[in-house]
């Protein structure tokens, strides 16, 4: 029976602020990608999202980002390799010791924002990511952009990776994520996004903003959790895909 792992992006609120709809959704995704601290969350908010994910029975990933929280670490920054790595390794940390509190394994590690955005594209910042999760431990995933520079860092690298396609986000004709910027980027129609991800995981195609159909490979589908209406379309694609006879695991198990 076919499988696909369904992440999100959880713990992004921060202080007093709320963000999703973490205890909603966790029932209905199979990997977790919990902020750090560095563009959202809090070490208590960290705390209380990986004992969610525990219970849930949901694997658990550090969602690491340039420091950037008033931003939402969706800003560039000119970060040197060494930075880079060493901002990475705190935040895996940070999280790494809530799982060991829990008793809990951390499975992966996905860049957030446009510290993922550059690293798709600039094998040195992808290479300074690969290098921080291999040393702090080999064995940790590292979820990549599908058909991105990072694939083949984590390939150089040796460490155990999976591409990487995004339920809620339009694609360009060259395979990329269209800026959020730009009208369109981002999808809200959850019975539309549904099919699409069906689409992805069985005919490993997606049709791109411009109309031409664009080749992928679909090992984990992401929903943003601060997409307006997430909840809705992990609904939608939990049920189209189990309507195709499709089953949501987590990678790796």
């Amino acid at each position: 029976m076919l499988s696909i792992d369904l992440n999100c992006d959880m713990g992004e609120g921060f202080g007093a602020y709320d963000m999703g709809s973490d205890e909603q959704v966790m029932p209905y995704i199979t990997s977790a990608n919990i902020a750090c601290g560095f563009h959202a969350s809090d070490p208590a908010r960290m705390w209380k999202t990986v004992k969610l994910a525990a219970k849930s029975g949901v694997s658990i990933g550090a969602h690491p980002s340039y420091p950037d929280l008033v931003g939402f670490g969706r800003r560039a920054m000119d970060a040197t390799a060494e930075e880079i790595s060493a901002d990475v390794t705190y935040q895996i940390g940070a999280l790494w010791a809530f799982c060991k509190r829990e008793g809990v394994r951390l499975h992966h590690v996905k860049a957030h924002g446009a510290l993922y955005n550059k690293a798709a594209e600039n094998q040195s910042v992808a290479a300074a990511i690969a290098e921080a999760i291999k040393m702090v431990d080999p064995e940790l995933t590292m979820v990549c952009l599908s058909n991105s520079a990072m694939v083949a860092v984590a390939q150089n690298a040796g460490i155990p990776y999976v591409e990487e396609v995004f339920a809620d986000r339009a694609y360009s004709g060259q395979g990329k994520l269209v800026p959020r910027n730009q009208e369109g980027a981002v999808l809200h129609d959850p019975d539309m996004i549904a099919r699409r991800v069906l689409d992805m995981v069985t005919k490993r195609t997606v049709f791109a903003i411009d109309g031409s159909e664009v080749p992928l490979k679909a090992e984990t589908i992401c929903v943003h959790g601060d997409t307006a209406g997430s909840f809705e379309m992990i609904k939608a694609i939990k049920c189209t895909l189990e309507a195709g006879n499709i089953a949501l695991k987590a990678f790796g198990h």
